[in-house]
């Protein structure tokens, strides 16, 4: 179940304002093998906090047919001393083999972004995205591994890049779920992520928290992440 900015729009936003809508299940910036439940909608939110700057925003994402996931989505980034700016999302995803329980499972993600150029990091490459998202299961679940290959558009050159993301979820109790991952694409160093993810409410209410960086990058590009993520069952 899941939505976000996925991996290629999420590097298009971190890398300008220093985002995800995919977007994959917070905390991620890789994309999964899941949808968010037949016949209902999401809420992904989350805030961003940079050395200079922050951000926020909100992912709602439907599927009403039951293999067309949508997003529609917006933040805000904010840079010190400066005017803040409005971003705003669309994405489709479809799965071609749903994700399954010692299994795995693919499908096709594109979409559209367009963002402020504030702190250099994962929010700065581009505005329009295709990716696929591959998901591996293994040992009943308590241990996903993500990978996603992809291509974006930067909407200011023209330039073409190739963005890639892996990342693994590794259950640690019934709540609580350990978060890896790096990504990045062709021309920049990657970045990494790392942290954690609690269900306050099983399969309905969670939150996490997640520390990341570009990998030899300045410390401008270090991030602290907060989020929250609300799945009701069937609306519709």
């Amino acid at each position: 179940m899941l939505t976000r900015i996925a991996l290629p729009g999420l590097l298009g936003l971190l890398a300008t304002a220093q985002c995800s809508p995919a977007w994959a299940a917070r905390p991620f910036v890789t994309d999964d093998a899941r949808l968010t439940t037949a016949g209902s909608c999401q809420l992904e939110t989350w805030t961003r906090v940079y050395r200079d700057s922050h951000e926020f925003w909100a992912l709602p994402a439907c599927n009403p047919g039951g293999n067309l996931e949508f997003t529609v989505g917006a933040g805000r980034a904010k840079a010190d001393g400066e005017p803040g700016s409005n971003d705003y999302v669309f994405q489709l995803k479809t799965l071609f083999r749903p994700l399954s329980t010692n299994g795995w499972g693919w499908g096709l993600g594109v979409g559209t972004v367009r963002h402020p150029e504030i702190t250099p990091g994962p929010n700065l490459l581009g505005n329009t995205y295709a990716y696929v998202p591959m998901s591996f299961s293994f040992m009943d679940d308590r241990v996903v591994v993500h990978a996603n290959a992809g291509w974006l558009k930067e909407r200011g050159t023209g330039r073409n890049n190739l963005t890639w993301g892996v990342g693994g979820e590794f259950q640690l109790t019934g709540r609580t779920l350990l978060i890896a991952e790096t990504f990045g694409d062709h021309r920049h160093n990657p970045y990494w992520q790392l942290g954690g993810r609690l269900a306050i409410v099983p399969d309905r209410v969670q939150v996490d928290l997640t520390v990341g960086q570009q990998m030899a990058g300045p410390g401008a590009s270090r991030w602290v992440s907060l989020g929250l993520r609300l799945t009701p069952n069937e609306l519709f």
